[in-house]
């Protein structure tokens, strides 16, 4: 049983956090996601996560159906059904805002990544509010909201061009059985591979 996370003292709470996280081989999630930007329209997915130690992650969408999301620990691909296409990059030139997400297992130190900490009670939560340390990444402020169980259940990420990202997670299940597999990237029929070269 848990203490509960509300109400502790600020570097127990981290503990608490990367003790559940770090520990894990596996996890499992079902993820809404919002995406907003200046001028843009606000756009909503929704799907599954999986990540694997060490790096690997798999977006698949079910809002939009079909689009993916993977990394193999080196390289991502995105493929979206509607253009036909899937992109090809190296994830360490990745300046896209998920990226942060695979280091959730394994690689997670607050006191490390991160500085200038707020904090709030949020219901039976709390919500922290930190900017990275390092100015090589392309956001500028983390947002999380932790549960009792010391459970991230929403992670909300401003990019330098004042889009924001918001991620809020159900159903979590740690260490479930996930074939690696699960993490190659297979072109779909018909489909074309675009490598971006930076």
């Amino acid at each position: 049983m848990c203490a509960s996370a509300a109400g502790t003292p600020l570097e127990a709470l981290f503990k608490g956090v990367e003790s559940r996280y770090n520990r894990a081989q596996s996890l499992q999630v079902l993820f809404h996601e919002s995406y907003s930007a200046p001028q843009r329209p606000k756009t909503t997915e929704s799907g599954t996560l999986r990540l694997r130690k060490p790096g690997r992650m798999r977006w698949d969408y079910t809002e939009p159906a079909g689009k993916l999301y993977l990394s193999d620990g080196k390289n991502l691909y995105m493929y979206t059904p509607s253009t036909g296409q899937a992109e090809k990059m190296k994830m360490k030139e990745s300046e896209d805002m998920r990226v942060p997400l695979a280091f959730l297992l394994g690689k997670l130190n607050f006191q490390k990544e991160f500085k200038d900490f707020e904090t709030r009670v949020d219901g039976a939560g709390t919500w922290i509010v930190a900017k990275p340390k390092s100015e090589n990444l392309p956001y500028t402020q983390v947002e999380f909201t932790v549960g009792p169980d010391y459970r991230i259940q929403r992670l909300q990420v401003t990019g330098y061009d004042r889009s924001v990202i918001d991620f809020s997670f159900e159903d979590e299940k740690l260490n479930p059985a996930i074939d690696a597999k699960i993490f190659q990237f297979q072109l779909p029929a018909g489909a074309k591979l675009v490598e971006e070269v930076q």
